[in-house]
């Protein structure tokens, strides 16, 4: 079920003015759990939330996603299966300095068959006068745990995926798993330098603006 908050109403003349908001970010059902604290450019489009938390976590933009917030969905609109009562907003046309305020929860929504609920929390609305950063810039603060393999069947299956290395660490069936996972996946292991490197080349290839 998704979690969410009803957001305080911006003054229309803060719109425009520049602002970082910091969101922790918790992949749920995982134990330990797996999370992430960003901090973006408050006039970024929800499609720029959507790579920088994908760079973040270390997922591969394989799967559909989306976002909600209360009761409205954000993502990339589908024609063929859009209804008025499941209306998806275009997550480029959505900016979050609009929607988001001190204290908001939402959910982000990614691979609609394993179904990987990541819960943001807004930690932080900072917009004070004397900001310094670029326009779409983004950046991870802190975070723990390696993010689950792609395809690997959800929380549960990830759940049993950990079990089995820690149980039966040299089974056949655990070298098969390392193997599929990548010889140098750690579970235990979060790599801020390494997400922070994926989101500059997100910002260089101005795949964020």
């Amino acid at each position: 079920m998704a979690v969410s908050s009803v957001p305080k109403k911006k003054h229309k003349s803060s719109l425009s003015k520049p602002c970082l908001i910091t969101l922790r970010i918790e992949l749920v059902g995982t134990t330990p759990l797996v999370w992430r604290r960003i901090t973006l450019d408050g006039r970024s489009s929800f499609a720029n939330l959507h790579h920088v938390i994908q760079a973040a976590m270390g997922w591969h933009d394989a799967h559909l996603h989306q976002f909600r917030i209360n009761n409205r969905y954000i993502g990339v609109p589908d024609p063929e299966s859009d209804a008025p009562e499941w209306h998806t907003e275009d997550e480029r046309k959505v900016f979050l300095n609009r929607v988001l305020t001190d204290d908001a929860v939402f959910t982000y929504l990614y691979d609609f068959g394993d179904g990987w609920e990541h819960r943001l929390l807004v930690e932080e609305y900072d917009d004070s006068d004397d900001l310094r950063f670029g326009d779409g810039d983004a950046w991870v603060d802190a975070g723990e745990r390696a993010c689950p393999p792609e395809d690997c069947g959800g929380v549960g299956g990830f759940q049993d995926f950990l079990e089995k290395l820690e149980d039966e660490p040299y089974s056949d069936e655990s070298k098969e798993l390392r193997e599929w996972a990548g010889l140098d996946y750690d579970p235990a292991r979060f790599d801020r330098q390494a997400a922070n490197a994926a989101i500059k080349r997100l910002l260089w290839n101005r795949w964020l603006k």
